[in-house]
């Protein structure tokens, strides 16, 4: 079984660790976003530090520096995406093109946010339809 760190930052930290982990050849595996059950953004940078994975979290942080420079599409993929949909800002990120959504759609609760109907108002919503 592989292990798994958890280490919390802070986003001036970031930056150092990608250099630090690319220098020494270490791969990113991927970044994640997400709301804690604070409701907090968390966004975690996870590298293969054999035989384990370290997850670094920055919690609370709207803005972060892009390692899109230092992990090229490793890590540009994963920040657009976490930008598109949550609204996380990373600073030096090319972002005047979407990945996912429409660029004409109207965003309701902000720059990166989607709304999100739940599965039962959308069953709801169908049975009125098909009443009228």
């Amino acid at each position: 079984m592989q292990e798994y760190r958890k280490i919390l930052i802070e986003k001036d930290q970031v930056v150092p660790i990608a250099e630090k982990m690319k220098k020494e050849g270490r791969f990113l595996v991927m970044i994640h976003g997400y709301i804690d059950k604070d409701g907090q953004m968390d966004v975690s940078y996870e590298y293969a530090v054999d035989p384990a994975i370290e997850s670094y979290h920055v919690v609370g942080q709207m803005e972060l520096p892009s390692i899109s420079e230092i992990y090229d599409t490793a890590a540009s993929w994963p920040e657009r995406e976490i930008n598109e949909l949550f609204g996380v800002q990373f600073e030096g990120l090319d972002t005047s093109q979407r990945l996912f959504l429409p660029e004409d759609m109207l965003e309701t609760q902000g720059r990166g946010h989607i709304m999100v109907t739940p599965l039962s108002e959308l069953v709801e919503k169908n049975k009125k339809e098909a009443q009228s």
